[in-house]
Parts: C-alpha cells; structure tokens; sequence
C-alpha cells in the first residue's frame, strides 16, 4: 500500500512538472515578430490581445500605427458611448470569432493608447461590433498586422465629448 502511495505521489508530481513545463513553454513563445512595414502579432489563447499590444508600442517605441487583425475571441467586451453621460456602457459576449479588429496605436503623455474596433461573430453567425474596451483570445490564435508610422501622434481629452481624441499637427 505504501508503495503504491509512492507511486501515485510520483505520478502526480511528474504530471504537475510536465503541465508546468508545456506552460511555461506556452508562456515564452514569441508573440511578435519585425516586418518591413511593421510587426506581426500572434497571440495564444488567454492572452489579454490591448495589454499586448500597449506592450509592444512600450517596447518597441512605437510612435504611430494602425493595425488590423482577426482570430478567435474567449471573450470580447464592447462599448457603446453614451454622449449623455459621457461614458462607455459595455456589453461582454463569450466564444466569438473576430471577422475584423481595426485599431491605432498612438500615446497620451509616457503611456501608449490604444484605440480599437471590431466585429465579432457567435456559433449561429449573429455579428455585433463597435469600441472595443477588452478583448481575450480564445482557442486557436489571433494574427494581429501592425503598420508603423515614422511620426508620433498623441490622444487627448477633448471637450465637451470628454474623449481620447487624436491630435494632428497640420502643415501649412
């Protein structure tokens, strides 16, 4: 009886290292690589795609780029803009399919911000889309193509909106 015990403890800790090890493994895939416009993102299921990409502008000092993308979604959550109250009101949907991500990157002062849309689509085909406020990848991957721009563009709050808007700085 002991030796079985010794066994299973055995088996259960060999089967803990493994799980452990393919985790770890999963958790230091590259997730993006440099193109000649830019970068191609792919990210795995559970990762949190705006923290991501808010980590790569970081990273890479990014001063401006638009992006697209699609791939499978555990998760999305998207919001509406209530001009009233000057707020976004969201809406979580689960296991979606993203037809289309559209997004910039962009910065509000040391911090990258990230403005992104997208339309997503259930197990019986029913589309919903708009603001994107949070959005986690689901089974599969999500490809995400980001174009780099040479200049920096920055959003701040306008008035009376009170939204993130872009700023540009046109020549004359």
């Amino acid at each position: 009886m002991k030796l079985l015990k010794t066994m299973l403890l055995f088996a259960l800790f060999f089967i803990n290292a493994t799980f452990a090890q393919a985790q770890q493994t999963d958790a230091s895939k590259c997730r993006y690589i440099k193109t000649a416009t830019g970068y191609l993102m792919v990210l795995r299921q559970g990762d949190d795609v705006l923290a991501l990409i808010e980590n790569l502008a970081q990273q890479e000092k990014i001063p401006f780029a638009n992006f697209t993308g699609i791939g499978f979604g555990s998760e999305v959550t998207f919001g509406f803009y209530d001009n009233k109250e000057k707020k976004f009101n969201p809406k979580k949907f689960e296991k979606v399919e993203m037809g289309n991500l559209t997004g910039s990157i962009a910065w509000n002062g040391e911090k990258p911000s990230i403005h992104i849309h997208g339309i997503a689509t259930d197990d019986k085909f029913n589309a919903y889309g708009g603001h994107i406020l949070g959005l986690k990848v689901g089974t599969g991957s999500m490809e995400i193509y980001i174009t780099v721009h040479q200049e920096k563009l920055e959003r701040k709050i306008e008035q009376p909106l009170n939204a993130n808007v872009l700023q540009l700085s046109c020549i004359k």
